[in-house]
């Protein structure tokens, strides 16, 4: 396995080192392997779970207390999921795809807020525009 130190991760991330120390501080990530003298070493799947936060908070607009919010879900249906991969018992895997559904439910929540806030944004800037164009006319 390769690993790579933080400033590669940074380099590639596009993030700077004190960001992604503070992502794992606040457990946007989780914590890398770390050598005898504390030097932080990123695997590749490190690294796909920082893109993954990087494309969530750019995608959505998360702030970070909902980008941690959303991360935790996301792991949570990772856990369901090896939960009813790895089952046999048909009631105990009905559980797992009821919790899986449970927090998807709940993604789609925090989804539909952010898209009712940039609704509610988007409907005040076109206000505006159309009291713009009506000066304009006015003024013509």
């Amino acid at each position: 396995m390769e690993w790579m130190k933080i400033d590669q991760v940074a380099k590639r991330s596009g993030l700077t080192k004190r960001t992604i120390r503070f992502y794992e501080e606040i457990g946007l990530i989780p914590a890398p392997k770390r050598t005898d003298g504390g030097v932080r070493l990123y695997s590749e799947d490190d690294m796909e779970e920082l893109e993954k936060v990087i494309s969530t908070k750019e995608v959505l607009g998360f702030s970070l207390q909902e980008l941690q919010h959303f991360m935790e879900t996301s792991r949570q249906l990772e856990l369901n999921k090896e939960g009813y991969l790895l089952s046999l018992d048909p009631k105990e895997r009905k559980e797992k795809l009821e919790e899986i559904q449970e927090t998807l439910n709940h993604q789609l929540d925090l989804i539909d807020e952010k898209i009712r806030t940039f609704q509610s944004f988007k409907e005040r800037l076109q206000g505006m525009k159309g009291k713009a164009e009506r000066a304009i006319q006015s003024i013509e």
